[in-house]
């Protein structure tokens, strides 16, 4: 299990994540959604930790082994989601941590939120430059997942955005100007690789069966890059007064309703195809594996993006999707965490490509002469 285990898992936690943060939002006032939230919370950090031990192990115990996902053009790509499953336990403190422990909650978000920015932008650029130096790609072969460890910093973002109320003029100050620019060092790259997204499909046609799930990652930046307009939004006025600056906090205001809404009807387009994608792909035989995470977090952020936009906007009909998206995502996670405990007790979703699929060990580079 060690040998074979890949940051694929760790999308395990975005889901479990996103979804506790989701269900404490619920439009409907029921109390219960609250503490279901809050203990799939509490279980998503014993994920993480277990998931972090167990790939820790893997580096220590199979050296050898664990590096070789620096040369792997799919697996790699998911060291993003590290980071991402990160932000939605700091998410948690701010909404379930603070009401049981107060300022000490507060803390380990800050602290977790600085390690989180740090993973989060080491992934959007090293990553890609192993893609541009010793990684093997093609148009053919592409799929959605290149879209991981550029979102990673754009999840940062928006986690800082929930700090941002909870932190003094100061630092509330310097995480909301970090996390507009965290939010730009994302969203504008992945809305290019949506694009060349787009033409793989019209000139490739869909991805082979077993990326099935991917198809709904392409929601994922959209959906995050909104939620954190909106966000950024609803702090811009207060964050800006308190420096001097009122008429910056109308216009942080008005930027994240519109953008934000901009930004929902084009993720409404992706959402519509990625459910037409995935009926086609059901009718033909859908192989289940651990990738079959990507149906929920994408899903999340997106559903957390249209109450965001109901909150701003004052709209019910917001809400009423928003709820709708919510039961659509629980039904998601339920269906995809049985059949993965039932694939981790049977161990055959234990399984790193990089140790089969003929990728040689990376060769140390020569000593300059």
């Amino acid at each position: 299990m060690v040998r074979q285990f890949t940051p694929n898992w760790f999308g395990a936690t975005m889901g479990t994540g996103v979804l506790a943060l989701a269900l404490n939002q619920f439009p409907l006032e029921i109390p219960v959604l609250h503490d279901v939230g809050r203990a799939l919370w509490l279980m998503n950090i014993a994920l993480f930790i277990l998931f972090s031990c167990m790939y820790a192990a893997r580096w220590i115990f199979f050296f050898d082994g664990a590096r070789r996902i620096f040369q792997h053009p799919v697996v790699s790509m998911f060291f993003g989601t590290i980071p991402m499953g990160l932000a939605t336990i700091i998410n948690g403190f701010v909404a379930f941590g603070i009401p049981m422990w107060g300022d000490t909650a507060l803390e380990i978000a800050h602290v977790l939120w600085w390690a989180d920015v740090a993973m989060a932008v080491a992934c959007g650029l090293l990553i890609p430059f192993l893609m541009f130096t010793r990684q093997e790609h093609s148009l053919e072969k592409m799929t959605a997942v290149w879209l991981l460890p550029i979102v990673a910093a754009e999840v940062a973002a928006a986690s800082g955005a929930l700090l941002v109320s909870h932190l003094g003029p100061v630092e509330g100050y310097n995480v909301h100007i970090i996390s507009y620019a965290l939010w730009a060092f994302s969203v504008p790259v992945a809305m290019s690789i949506l694009v060349i997204l787009l033409l793989r499909l019209i000139l490739y046609k869909l991805p082979a069966r077993e990326m099935a799930a991917s198809s709904w990652l392409a929601l994922g930046p959209i959906g995050t890059g909104a939620l954190g307009l909106l966000l950024f939004g609803f702090n811009a006025p207060a964050i800006f007064t308190a420096q001097g600056m009122p008429a910056m906090g109308d216009v942080g205001l008005g930027i994240g309703i519109v953008g934000g809404t901009i930004l929902w009807g084009y993720g409404a387009w992706w959402l519509m195809l990625a459910v037409l994608k995935t009926i086609r792909y059901v009718r033909e035989g859908m192989p289940f594996n651990i990738g079959w995470w990507a149906f929920t977090f994408p899903l999340g952020v997106y559903s957390l993006a249209t109450l965001a936009l109901a909150r701003a906007t004052h709209l019910p009909l917001f809400s009423v999707i928003g709820g709708v998206l919510i039961v659509c995502l629980a039904a998601f996670w339920l269906l995809v965490m049985v059949r993965t405990l039932h694939g981790a007790w049977r161990g055959y979703l234990f399984f790193s490509p990089c140790l089969v699929s003929g990728v040689a060990p990376i060769e140390p580079l020569p000593k300059q002469v």
